[in-house]
């Protein structure tokens, strides 16, 4: 039986005291760490695959760069709906249909015989993945209880570890075997997360009442994600200016009408996949914003920062591709002290404090080195730009989940909706600027600018939004 809630579903302080950590809850935790990890370096290995992907499936590089862009256009559309369901149907039976999901697309992927039967597979492969993220952090919610805030806090280390793993595992498999092997070598890890999840993970009680499932919002919200990535990747695809204008159009017209109809449906309807009350609001409307605005500067920045140290400074790939891994160990070398200091400073004055250092990195790289040869100058602006995200992004993540703690998986899911939203619209703009520019470091380091002013007009937003303290 469900217990009854506030207005704002929070629970009472007597409620929060009741929830015991499980005992289990450290080797849960590793399972789920594994199951995010390996969706992780399977959304960056696939990059150093591209040219043997072209070579063996034949198709232009154009075409093999969709298996990279479907897979996240994949996630941003399942990580609301699958939030959502995970609140209602329970955690563990939609991670354990993702964690299957992904193990199976993994497989076709690995057989796939033409590049688009393999843009096809990972399209599905990212709508699997995508679920995992809310459904994990709801599991991982529910066995910490009390501390599930420092447990959620400390998935940001998992994803720069990531970060780091996938272009090295990608590279080896690909030089030594093939890029087939990047796939299947998912498939032992997936079985074995089926088996421990099944094993390990207790069903938790539904944390919301049951409902029909809003079918009419899921084709909405796909629609409305669909039709605005093609208006964009319309105008950042080189070719017929006139015609990229024309499906460009149509493309932001039918977003305009699909986002108008699915906004009235979300307020209109009291099961709708995505209600209103967490779409706007002083907390909610306000911390979906600030992610966005995170997710095109800080997210965009990963893809951005190779391109522009090859293109302003003739770094090799290889060690142009090393800044990032120096900005994941800053994200991680901050990220513990940014979960030990949560409960103490509150969310606000980390994030504050992230975002600065962030601004400060993407100054340092859109100016010329100081004294400094490129690399080292290049070096220390990433590093810099890590340790910002590593301190922010716990906040960040905890961030109104206090609120509403029956709807961890469904704000956890828009979350990352509105980063993806954000880092794939600002990559998209900055390509098409670039593939015209006489000049693309240089154009480059402007865009830089731009993420800076980006994120610093995000701290008065920082700011307005209520703060908290404590655990939750």
């Amino acid at each position: 039986m469900l217990r009854s809630l506030p207005a704002d579903g929070s629970l009472t302080q007597d409620q929060r005291q009741g929830e015991e950590p499980l005992p289990r809850r450290w080797t849960v935790f590793a399972v789920i760490a594994i199951a995010l990890l390996m969706a992780s370096i399977d959304q960056t290995s696939v990059a150093t695959a591209l040219p043997a992907i072209q070579n063996d499936l034949g198709g232009s590089l154009a075409w093999s760069s969709w298996t990279i862009t479907v897979y996240a256009l994949g996630q941003i559309m399942s990580m609301p709906i699958a939030g959502k369901l995970s609140d209602q149907f329970g955690r563990k039976t939609i991670f354990l249909i993702a964690i299957t999901m992904f193990t199976v697309t993994s497989l076709c992927a690995g057989m796939a015989g033409d590049i688009a039967t393999l843009i096809i597979v990972r399209m599905f492969q990212g709508l699997a993945a995508g679920a995992i993220v809310p459904s994990a952090t709801g599991i991982v919610a529910d066995v910490f209880g009390r501390d599930r805030d420092r447990a959620i806090g400390m998935f940001t280390s998992i994803f720069p570890i990531g970060a780091i793993i996938g272009p090295v595992v990608g590279g080896v498999l690909v030089t030594y075997t093939s890029w087939r092997a990047i796939f299947l070598i998912n498939l032992p890890f997936g079985v074995l997360l089926v088996v421990l999840v099944a094993v390990l993970i207790r069903t938790a009680p539904r944390t919301t009442a049951a409902a029909p499932i809003d079918l009419r919002g899921i084709g909405l919200l796909c629609g409305l994600l669909l039709s605005t990535m093609t208006a964009i990747t319309a105008l950042g695809t080189p070719g017929n200016l006139r015609l990229q204008i024309i499906a460009a159009v149509i493309a932001a017209v039918v977003a305009a009408v699909l986002c108008w109809r699915f906004l009235r449906h979300a307020r209109r309807d009291p099961h709708a996949v995505v209600p209103m009350r967490l779409l706007r609001g002083r907390t909610f409307g306000t911390m979906n914003m600030v992610n966005v605005m995170f997710g095109a500067a800080a997210l965009g920045f990963g893809t951005l920062v190779p391109i522009y140290a090859e293109d302003r400074y003739g770094i090799a790939p290889l060690a142009a591709g090393g800044l990032l891994a120096i900005r994941a160990l800053g994200m991680i070398s901050l990220s513990g002290l940014s979960v030990f200091l949560l409960r103490r400073t509150g969310h606000r004055i980390l994030m504050v404090a992230g975002f600065v250092l962030m601004v400060v990195g993407l100054v340092l790289l859109a100016l010329p080195p100081q004294g400094l040869p490129p690399q080292a100058w290049l070096s220390i602006a990433a590093g810099i730009t890590g340790l910002g995200m590593g301190m922010a992004a716990p906040a960040s993540n905890n961030a109104s989940l206090h609120l509403a703690p029956r709807e961890i998986s469904a704000i956890t899911g828009l979350r990352g909706m509105f980063r993806q939203s954000g880092a794939i619209v600002s990559i998209t703009v900055t390509t098409a600027l670039l593939s015209v520019s006489a000049t693309p470091g240089i154009t480059q380091a402007y865009i830089f600018g731009v993420f800076a002013v980006i994120l610093l007009a995000a701290v008065p937003l920082i700011v307005s939004m209520p703060d908290h303290r404590g655990s939750w």
